[in-house]
This record gives C-alpha cells, sequence and structure tokens, in this order.
C-alpha cells in the first residue's frame, strides 16, 4: 500500500535524518586516516644517491678523474659511511659527502652525455627540491 500524502514528508525527514546521523558519524573515521609522514632525511638521501647511480652516459669528475654514474653512487656511499654522525641533515649530506673532495677541496662536477656540465650540489640541490614522497 502506498504511504498518504501526509506520511511522505514524514519518512523523508526520518530518512533525511537518519542519513545525516550517519554521515557526522563517519566524518570522524575518515579525519583520522593516516596522513603520510614527510621523508626523512635518510630517505631523502637515498634518493638523491639513487638518482647519481641512475644518471647513465654521465661522468662524475673527482679530482680531475672521470668516474660513471654507479662510481659516483658509491663513492658517496662510501663517504657517507665515513662521515658517521656529522651528517644528520641531506644538507650535510651535499656538504660532506657529495659535492666536493674533502682532501683537495676540488668541487665534483657532473658532465651529461651530451656535453654540459654542472656543479654537483648544484644538481643536487635541484632535485631535492623536486623531491616528492614516494
Amino acid at each position: 500500500m502506498l504511504p498518504s500524502i501526509r506520511q511522505l514528508p514524514a519518512r523523508l525527514s526520518k530518512a533525511l535524518l537518519a542519513w545525516l546521523l550517519f554521515a557526522l558519524l563517519l566524518t570522524p573515521a575518515l579525519a583520522r586516516q593516516p596522513m603520510s609522514a614527510p621523508p626523512t632525511e635518510q630517505q631523502k638521501i637515498d634518493y638523491l644517491i639513487s638518482i647519481v647511480a641512475t644518471l647513465h652516459g654521465a661522468s662524475f669528475i673527482r679530482n680531475g678523474s672521470a668516474y660513471d654514474a654507479e662510481q659516483a653512487a658509491a663513492h658517496m656511499r662510501l663517504k657517507l659511511r665515513f662521515a658517521g654522525s656529522r651528517v644528520k641533515t641531506v644538507d650535510d649530506f651535499i656538504v660532506y659527502c657529495a659535492t666536493g673532495s674533502s682532501v683537495s677541496g676540488t668541487r665534483y662536477v657532473i658532465r651529461f652525455a651530451d656535453g654540459q656540465s654542472i656543479d654537483a650540489a648544484t644538481f643536487l640541490r635541484g632535485k631535492l627540491a623536486v623531491f616528492r614522497t614516494p
């Protein structure tokens, strides 16, 4: 049997009230969804090393000698290990491990396959600026 005209608004009101109550109860649960944490300093460092390791065709000029991308990344990992507690941030990593020789003071340069060169610090800071959480 169909509801009478007088009963329809009451049923609509109850349905609307039930829906609003459901929405209000659901809202706090949705608000508590975990936010992704910002990347750690170690994740940023690992990101930069992985960028270096995958620069196929690039040469890394260190103390006058050229090294391929994988050798350059391995050297950065070694310097990071030796730097120990001095490296607390990704900026420390760039300064102490990735941009110049601690012995000669010579800056590292990246020469790309197309012949263009860039200072390693400039390159790494540029990559860090566009870093996004995975």
